[in-house]
């Protein structure tokens, strides 16, 4: 054994130890980090040829790389849609990396029962108990999953198999959407069906929601050719919801296979409040969800959901003599593009063993409060306006005057600078503008306070 392996495994206990005290160090400090760092290149590093053995990688990590990391796990970054990690999920995904267990195969370890377990209860959460699932890295993937198995549907409506037949067989294939992700354009891509594939459906006025009775009439104009359609339970820039209720009803008249992106907005569902938003959801032949938003556990984690799982194990079985045979409840191997994954269940089980529904409905209710806080204190300055009012947890805003692309992307600099927040800029309705999303468990009214000075001083130092 070498040298370097052997004296770390005999020193194991304190190595161990010396980890969790950096780890305690650099969470206990994260609010004092910057929450965003310009890029530097910290410069190159050969290969060694003779290691260091782990303390000394440990040293030389966190003098060399550490601290060029930013604050993203912390209480005032709102870029993109960015959740933290609870201390349960930290626990699961320390004790996921020790257990080190392969979640394919059910033969030797109850990882998957316990992956099972946690898909349920997640299931549960957003009333999609007639839904099975199951674990994925993201949302892209998770979008990636469920379109996949709408594609085998779409073949299973003209009489063929796409999974034995290709995708060629399919011709020509119609995506209709209001306002869909970019990773649901991507996935489409990866499919071989095709970015072109996608016809934008007018949206409502001043809003992302798709205007349902232009969706019929897309779909008439199909002449009764089978198609996918994909919803939205909460739009990335304003967190806007399509009726679901009322898309699926139109499947009483057309044939379409009806996918919903709830990747973070399917999180209203916990709220009495905004429940509503998500009246439907069950009725979704594939849905999205994503976990390293607003579940906050570490990436990464997400789940796919179907009603459509004999079409799912169509897709993905994994056939060898050596490997086990689809059963009524087949291992994730048949289910999923990967065939060697980490236990990525495990965070969540720790999470939500740890804080319940009731923990994780006051992270999303506390965000949700945050958002209309930050919208409230900007536009009192009158520097900055929303430019859609807050749904949920995303405040969409821009400049009051003269918002060009080029102040905007100036001001969202400005902001990063400062090391106060972090926000992301984005173009809504043809206008620029920047988004601050709430989804870290962290955040406090004092974490608002702290961001909104930054930006409404930045906005005043670019007037």
């Amino acid at each position: 054994m070498d040298e370097n392996l052997a004296n770390d495994l005999a020193e194991l206990p304190a190595l161990l130890d010396a980890v969790r005290e950096s780890a305690t160090d650099m969470l206990t400090g994260i609010e004092t980090r910057p929450v965003a760092r310009a890029p530097k290149a910290v410069g190159a590093e050969e290969l060694p040829e003779r290691g260091v053995g782990l303390r000394a990688a440990l040293t030389r990590f966190r003098e060399r790389w550490e601290p060029q990391f930013s604050g993203s796990a912390g209480p005032r970054y709102f870029g993109f849609v960015t959740g933290g990690a609870t201390p349960a999920s930290v626990a699961g995904d320390w004790l996921t990396g020790v257990l080190d267990q392969n979640a394919m195969s059910g033969e030797d370890s109850a990882a998957v029962e316990l992956e099972h377990q946690t898909v349920r209860w997640i299931g549960r959460m957003f009333g999609l108990d007639e839904h099975t699932g199951a674990f994925v890295s993201g949302a892209t993937m998770s979008n990636f999953v469920g379109l996949a198995i709408a594609r085998e549907w779409l073949g299973e409506q003209l009489g063929i198999s796409v999974a034995q037949a290709g995708v060629g067989a399919l011709g020509a294939v119609r995506v209709l959407s209001g306002t869909p992700h970019s990773s649901i354009v991507k996935s489409l891509s990866m499919l071989g069906i095709g970015r072109d594939s996608v016809r934008l459906v007018p949206t409502l006025p001043g809003r992302e929601a798709i205007d349902v009775d232009r969706l019929a009439e897309a779909l008439a104009a199909l002449d009764g050719r089978p198609a996918i359609v994909v919803a939205n339970a909460g739009t990335v820039n304003t967190v806007d919801f399509d009726d679901l209720r009322a898309i699926a009803a139109l499947r009483q008249r057309y044939p379409f296979w009806l996918h919903v992106d709830g990747a973070f907005g399917a999180f209203a569902a916990l709220t009495p409040e905004h429940a509503a938003l998500v009246d439907g959801l069950g009725q979704a032949d594939s849905v999205c969800v994503d976990l390293h938003k607003w579940l906050n556990v570490p990436y990464d984690a997400a789940v796919q959901f179907t009603r459509h799982r004999d079409l799912q194990l169509r897709v993905f079985l994994n056939s060898a003599a050596y490997l086990t045979a689809p059963s009524d409840t087949p291992d994730f191997g048949h289910l999923v593009p990967e065939n060697s994954r980490r236990l990525r269940a495990l965070t969540a089980w720790f999470s939500l063993t740890a804080y319940g529904r009731d923990g994780h409905r006051d992270i999303v209710q506390r965000n949700i409060a945050s958002a209309n806080s930050l919208a409230e204190q900007l536009t009192a300055s009158g520097l900055l306006r929303l430019v859609a009012p807050v749904r949920l947890n995303v405040v969409c805003f821009t400049l009051a005057d003269r918002p060009t692309s080029e102040r905007v992307d100036a001001l969202v600099d400005a902001i990063a600078e400062t090391g106060e927040t972090f926000v992301t800029p984005t173009v809504y309705d043809g206008q620029p503008a920047i988004r601050a999303a709430f989804s870290n468990w962290r955040t406090t009214d004092a974490d608002v306070d702290r961001a909104a000075k930054a930006i409404t001083a930045a906005a005043l130092a670019l007037s």
